[in-house]
């Protein structure tokens, strides 16, 4: 078997430490690396937030699947599981003592600051790959169902890709709302393939989840031509936002939420979704009503709100 660990990206810290990100590369039996011009590669990165921790596990599967039915391999697969290690280890959105988002600092400069030549590093490392698949989970206030979320002006090429990884929604989402210094937008303009996809709730593992994500990059890989298993992988059909309207719950006091729904759940309009409650005064301070018939994609997952907090997401008329 031909698994390589490399390091893409190292920069000296005090302390005699150092900053270093890491890929695992699995190819195919009897391949050198030196052979590999002609085989489709497909990268799986993650840990851009440090607190997203979603996409340590469905690495481990990926990995794992991968070790034990490697004459299934017909390309290259990497797979990145910390870009932002210092978060991780943290458990840090951003980067530690930067104050910064690493997903707004790409494509990076090479002969800049060490942490805009890192995200130089990265760029470099992932283009070139036939598609890229960039793991998010939510932060610790929301949890969201497993989904793509995939600018307008790239839907006609991504979208085909995005249904065949067996999730529940993609979001087609108006240019106008997409950040350009973001590894997904930047990889997507050097006509690198990206597909940005969000599931669970921060610090935490939805395992469900997880492994219903990495049944479906094992369905794309097939469909690739990278992964040689016969047997059929029968995915979901996801809902897609195209020609939907997205509305939002917000809260209109401050307190504790309760949800009387659970999440990935069809509502109507006018139904109860929660209370925000006082649990000082005992009184329920506001019903958080859902605005419109549809599915409730993004639920929020932290009690305590405050009046504008988002509570809930969702997609209109899925009946």
């Amino acid at each position: 078997m031909s698994k390589n660990i490399e390091t893409v990206s190292s920069f000296e810290l005090p302390i005699d430490e150092n900053l270093e990100i890491k890929r695992c590369r699995f190819l195919p039996e009897n391949i050198d690396e030196k052979d590999t011009k002609n085989l489709k590669r497909i990268s799986i990165v993650t840990g851009t937030h440090g607190d997203e921790l979603e996409g340590q596990l469905i690495c481990f599967n990926l990995s794992q699947i991968i070790q034990k039915n490697i004459n299934y391999l017909n390309g290259i697969v990497d797979i990145y599981p910390a870009l932002n290690p210092l978060g991780v280890d943290s458990i840090t959105r951003g980067i530690p003592d930067f104050d910064l988002d690493m997903n707004r600092i790409f494509p990076g400069k090479k002969e800049k600051s060490m942490i805009e030549a890192n995200a130089y590093n990265i760029i470099q490392s992932l283009k070139g790959s036939d598609m890229v698949i960039d793991l998010h989970a939510s932060n610790i206030f929301l949890k969201e169902i497993p989904q793509a979320r995939i600018n307008q002006d790239m839907a006609r090429y991504l979208l085909p890709h995005a249904k065949k990884l067996n999730l529940d929604f993609i979001w087609i989402h108006e240019s106008a709302t997409v950040l350009e210094s973001t590894l997904c937008h930047s990889l997507n303009t050097m006509k690198t393939p990206c597909i940005v996809v969000e599931l669970g709730v921060g610090m935490r593992l939805t395992q469900n989840y997880c492994n219903q994500l990495t049944k479906g990059i094992l369905n794309l890989m097939k469909e690739m031509g990278i992964w040689n298993d016969k047997r059929e992988y029968y995915v979901k059909e996801p809902i897609i936002s195209t020609n939907k309207q997205v509305s939002f719950c917000n809260a209109k006091a401050s307190g504790i939420f309760v949800p009387c729904i659970d999440h990935d759940r069809i509502v109507k309009k006018n139904q109860k979704i929660g209370e925000i409650v006082d649990p000082l005064q005992g009184i329920v301070k506001d019903d958080v009503i859902s605005p419109c018939d549809g599915l409730v994609f993004t639920l929020r997952e932290y009690p305590v709100v405050y009046e504008g907090s988002l509570i809930a997401r969702i997609l209109e008329e899925v009946i």
